[in-house]
């Protein structure tokens, strides 16, 4: 996974509010999204989620974080779109 699907998986998983459910919705296995975000944790040296057998909510620094997510990915999305929109 390349850091901007790590982005968009850290999203889904605060907005769905489960790994299981973020990672059905992006095609992947359970096991390989907690291992992603345990990688992305151990990389940014920060906790960002906070995990029970029930809920998964984000921490003070994973708001932070989902916060620059969402405004890098909207930002791409939207090059991307005005991108096309000017090829055509």
């Amino acid at each position: 996974m390349d850091r901007l699907d790590i982005m968009r998986l850290f999203m889904r998983i605060v907005e769905r509010e489960s790994f299981t459910q973020a990672a059905q919705d992006m095609n992947l296995p359970r096991s390989t999204a907690t291992d992603v975000i345990k990688a992305l944790e151990k990389r940014l040296d920060a906790r960002l989620l906070h995990r029970t057998t029930r809920q998964v909510s984000p921490t003070p620094e994973g708001e932070v974080y989902y916060r620059r997510c969402h405004h890098i990915v909207a930002e791409i999305e939207e090059s991307e779109r005005g991108f096309r929109a000017h090829c055509e």
